[in-house]
């Protein structure tokens, strides 16, 4: 597995994306397979794991904690804190909260359920319109200094807001949606993010799945899947977008390789710190996103990718607007 830099921290050149093991994607799947899908990942190299309080709530954490517990000194784990969950019984209010006397309490809550002494990255999931970011990032650096946290992320977060908390402390990492589906950070956050030394985490680099070609129109998705809310996955849009899956599949063809298989390789290819976080409960596709890492495309492939890409508009938000007024971008 080749590897790239995150602040420091040399991680797998794709993480595991752990959220869809435990929510958003339909029912929980099973957890002794997904520990042991957690640890052939990282048998195949793989040492970058994602996980936070808000999946489940909780219960994400803890099988990601119990998986890793082996291995511990071998991986990287990134969790995160920023929503109002109740630490005693997991209600979400819905909103945010990243009040410093919480952001210590889900620390310390997030030790216990990842068995181990230390987060090696600790996001802030949403940003707080309450609380200044400048408050957080001197959070994050009393909680480095106590050696509870090793590095200090920021997820959905503006430009604005990332200068500001790195003044404070520094942002290892930046997490927030990109892949061909969806290509705003490149306007504004990359190039900010090249000029501060911050690495970047995609999360959905396949599309919440749609960039693999598995998806269309008459796809039907499980009454507790996210995607049922999302203006992109209406059926119409999806037909639509189909567009982006036919130019994914036509490369893919040419390279003897997948759809998901391309469009990862597009995003390892933009720059050298970025570090996808693709996420999935299947070993067979776990293997199949790995061997993206391997893919190579040439400037002749990526120029066929932007000029058929400027001939296709992606149709549909890409989250419900009650959930991207809560993001800083």
């Amino acid at each position: 597995m080749k590897t790239r830099s995150i602040g420091g921290l040399e991680v797998s050149a794709l993480g595991l994306g752990c959220m869809s093991m435990s929510s958003a994607y339909g029912p929980p799947a099973d957890e002794a397979e997904m520990i042991k899908l957690i640890r052939f990942a990282h048998e195949r190299g793989v040492t970058l794991f994602d996980t936070a309080e808000a999946y489940g709530p909780f219960v994400n954490e803890e099988l990601v904690g119990e998986a890793i517990a082996p291995i511990r000194d071998d991986v990287v784990v990134a969790t995160k804190f920023g929503f109002d969950i109740n630490l005693e019984t997991g209600e979400r209010s819905g909103g945010t909260n990243s009040r410093p006397e919480h952001i210590k309490a889900v620390a310390e809550a997030s030790l216990k359920r990842l068995k181990t002494d230390r987060i090696d990255l600790f996001y802030q999931h949403r940003v707080d319109p309450a609380v200044p970011i400048e408050d957080v990032a001197g959070v994050i650096k009393d909680l480095v200094a106590a050696g509870k946290v090793k590095h200090f992320g920021l997820s959905e977060a503006g430009v604005g807001t990332i200068r500001r908390a790195h003044a404070v402390h520094p942002v290892t990492a930046v997490q927030s949606e990109y892949s061909l589906f969806w290509r705003g950070p490149e306007a504004e956050l990359l190039p900010a993010l090249e000029e501060l030394g911050i690495a970047f985490v995609p999360f959905s680099p396949l599309g919440a799945g749609f960039l693999t070609g598995k998806i269309d129109e008459n796809t039907k998705f499980d009454a507790s899947d996210f995607r049922n809310h999302v203006p992109r996955f209406t059926p119409e849009a999806r037909k639509a977008n189909f567009a982006l899956v036919d130019l994914l599949k036509a490369i893919a063809a040419k390279k003897s390789a997948t759809p998901a298989q391309v469009a990862l390789a597009w995003l390892l290819v933009q720059k050298p710190w970025i570090v996808p976080i693709p996420g999935t409960t299947k070993q067979h596709r776990l293997e199949e996103n790995l061997a993206a890492v391997e893919l190579e495309l040439t400037a002749v492939d990526l120029h066929e990718i932007d000029v058929a890409l400027s001939g296709i508009e992606v149709q549909g938000e890409r989250l419900p607007e009650a959930v991207l007024k809560m993001t800083g971008l």
